[in-house]
């Protein structure tokens, strides 16, 4: 069973590995569109997000989600003419999560990577999202350097839809991952501000690499050189972190900590007292 905790106003789900936190997440997903079959969701893309539209899959496969009236917008796509479409962040989608499940095409929302007028198109997508009503529910994975969507270290808490130049470390991530042909030098990410105005938010994070990152995200300084740590100005945000993710949270561990030295009896009350 997953615990819980809190830390600067953030409710951190802290799972035992990725596999567990995948499940956890498609679960709380479930939980939302239970309650709004036509919500409108951000979505995210990567490594970390691959085990979470597995379980997702899984739970549509058996009936329990439905994805018809569900609209998407993803946060962000490669800006580059010469990137195969194979290697796009929409092929990604469609072939990890998309092609399995019934949301219908026309619900599916992409920046146009290929456009030749940046500015039209950032104010399009925006525009799109405001005629859907919003995001109610905001997936987000977290880059080593404090990224969200590509919103790199230095980006404003009121920066908007825009192209942006991807840092080194960044290229270096994603050429791993997704072994690009050629890894772009540019991306269109909507910004911090859009994704602030999402309604919920969930940060999925695992594995060890991601754990400095997501320290200084939770109990850093709140500022442009971790972009993720703005989510802390948002009153309704969760963070899905493993054991691994996590291992840098000074306060978590040292409450998981406390409750393996406390008796059986009161180390259960303590959990439960955590957990609501």
């Amino acid at each position: 069973m997953p615990s819980v905790r809190y830390l600067n106003g953030i409710k951190i789900i802290l799972a035992k590995d990725k596999k567990t936190g995948g499940r956890i997440v498609a679960s709380l997903i479930q939980e939302f569109l239970k309650s709004k079959k036509n919500g409108v969701l951000g979505l995210a893309t990567g490594e970390t997000m691959i085990p979470v539209y597995k379980n997702l899959i899984g739970i549509y496969r058996k009936n329990k989600i439905d994805f018809s009236g569900v609209k998407t917008f993803n946060l962000d796509e490669y800006f580059d003419n010469e990137i195969k479409d194979r290697e796009r962040l929409r092929n990604f989608m469609d072939k990890n999560f998309f092609n399995h499940v019934s949301i219908q095409g026309k619900n599916i929302n992409f920046l146009d990577g290929k456009t030749t007028n940046v500015s039209d198109e950032c104010r399009r997508y925006e525009e799109e999202i405001k005629k859907a009503g919003g995001i109610d529910l905001q997936i987000l994975g977290i880059g080593r350097n404090g990224h969200v969507g590509f919103n790199e270290p230095g980006s404003s808490m009121r920066s908007r839809t825009r192209r942006v130049k991807l840092k080194e470390s960044t290229k270096k991530d994603n050429n791993q991952f997704f072994k690009l042909s050629k890894v772009p030098e540019y991306a269109l990410t909507i910004g911090v501000a859009n994704i602030l105005e999402a309604r919920k938010i969930i940060l999925v994070a695992f594995g060890k690499n991601k754990s400095a990152a997501v320290k200084l995200a939770l109990e850093g300084k709140i500022g442009n050189k971790i972009p993720a740590s703005f989510l802390r100005k948002h009153n309704n945000v969760i963070f899905v972190v493993d054991e691994s993710a996590a291992s840098k949270l000074q306060d978590v561990n040292m409450s998981r900590f406390a409750l393996r030295k406390l008796p059986t009896l009161v180390r259960e009350k303590t959990k439960a007292n955590l957990e609501h």
